[in-house]
């Protein structure tokens, strides 16, 4: 896995939210949602909320495998269809191409029918442990059929 949570395109920077504070020790990959000045971890109860993607704060020699200390300043994506992250899962066996939607601890899954999709599941196929960071592809969210 690369070192960075935002892959790309390449020919693009993703819209950053920062100067809030982490509510908990959370790892960067996982999806927040955005307060008056704080990021919370999303569930499945934030599907309709707009869901960022806690990135790392590398300017301050952050890894994408060191937690924030709750009430630190955090850093997080305000993702757009098409674009690439890596994200933590669920545990679960993905195939490429498999459906996300937001899950507990801010960790996407598998989408079931009904659910929100929010992204595609584009890392290498097979069983992933829980917290993994993988590639996804951010969808034009929708309902699964």
């Amino acid at each position: 896995m690369a070192n960075v949570i935002y892959r790309g395109p390449s020919n693009a920077q993703p819209e950053t939210v920062s100067n809030k504070t982490v509510a908990g020790a959370y790892l960067p990959g996982i999806l927040v949602t955005e307060g008056a000045d704080t990021l919370t971890v999303a569930t499945a109860a934030n599907i309709e909320a707009d869901l960022l993607i806690l990135g790392n704060a590398g300017f301050a020699g952050q890894d994408i495998e060191t937690a924030y200390t709750a009430g630190s300043t955090g850093v997080a994506y305000r993702s757009r269809p098409g674009e690439n992250y890596q994200v933590r899962l669920a545990a679960a066996t993905y195939a490429k191409g498999d459906a996300l939607t937001i899950g507990a601890s801010g960790y996407l899954t598998s989408a079931a029918a009904g659910e929100r999709v929010v992204a595609f599941f584009d890392g290498e196929a097979g069983a992933i442990t829980a917290g993994a960071l993988q590639d996804v592809r951010i969808a034009n969210s929708f309902n699964r059929a």
